[in-house]
């Protein structure tokens, strides 16, 4: 198609208007396909291909012929650059896990993703790798910073971390909870839990570790982080006086 292109900047937010002030309603990764809707001035209102989900982001860094090979395997995984034969210098910068790229040249350590950036080997996998463990995935955001809109290694918020699962194996999942949890069969009594159940508040949600403790990026507390299941329920309702709208299961 024409009309798709693909993002190649390590990750940017994406905002509901055509204003870096305007509120951040999700954010955007490397590699990650997208369509532009139209152009304003230095802005591209545009859908991303894997959830078509509409929003701005600055008319920059984009490509539009990119076949990725491989993916980030890491909360993080840092970007070198090589100096002299075998030399390779760390820099500040990253790319987030998840993120898609297409490999160039490698070597026994490190493969080359772009003009002389480099990540090691050992922090990506084959573009149809399918990672069955979400807790693996869920765990690895463990004390990451909560950020509304959020999906890396920055920030990152309590739908985010639930969609990137979804994300990275390939598979459709919605970005907001509102239709995450529509998008979900029910089929749990409430307060009988099991490892793989997520659970729905309005606005919120949260997956089990097992049948006592829960993941989740939880704004009051600023983080990733595995609670009690009860207590966080009872917490919810006391502090924002929401109840458990809905239980499904991560495997549905």
């Amino acid at each position: 198609m024409k009309n798709n292109f693909f993002f190649k900047k390590n990750f940017s937010n994406i905002y509901e208007k055509s204003s870096q002030y305007s509120k951040v309603s999700s954010q955007i990764l490397y590699g990650e396909k997208f369509v532009i809707l139209s152009r304003k001035k230095n802005w591209l209102k545009i859908k991303t291909s894997f959830d078509n989900y509409i929003g701005y982001i600055r008319n920059q860094n984009y490509v539009n012929r990119f076949k990725p090979t491989h993916k980030v395997f890491k909360l993080k995984s840092k970007i070198f650059i090589k100096s002299g034969i075998k030399k390779f210098i760390e820099t500040k910068n990253y790319l987030s896990f998840a993120s898609k790229i297409s490999i160039i040249k490698e070597n026994k350590k490190f493969i080359e993703y772009e003009k002389n950036k480099w990540l090691k080997k050992l922090e990506v996998k084959k573009i149809n790798h399918i990672e069955k463990d979400y807790l693996k995935t869920l765990k690895m955001f463990l004390n990451t910073q909560y950020v509304w809109g959020g999906k890396n290694y920055m920030g990152i918020d309590c739908s985010g971390i639930l969609q990137l699962f979804f994300y990275y194996n390939g598979k459709f999942y919605p970005r907001d909870t509102k239709k995450q949890i529509k998008y979900l069969k029910k089929n749990k009594i409430i307060n009988k839990f099991k490892k793989g159940d997520i659970i729905f508040w309005k606005g919120h949600v949260a997956v089990c570790i097992n049948s006592k403790k829960l993941i989740h990026a939880y704004g009051p507390e600023k983080k990733v982080l595995i609670m009690p299941i009860n207590y966080t329920i009872k917490k919810i309702k006391k502090t924002a006086n929401l109840t458990v709208k809905k239980i499904s299961n991560i495997l549905n």
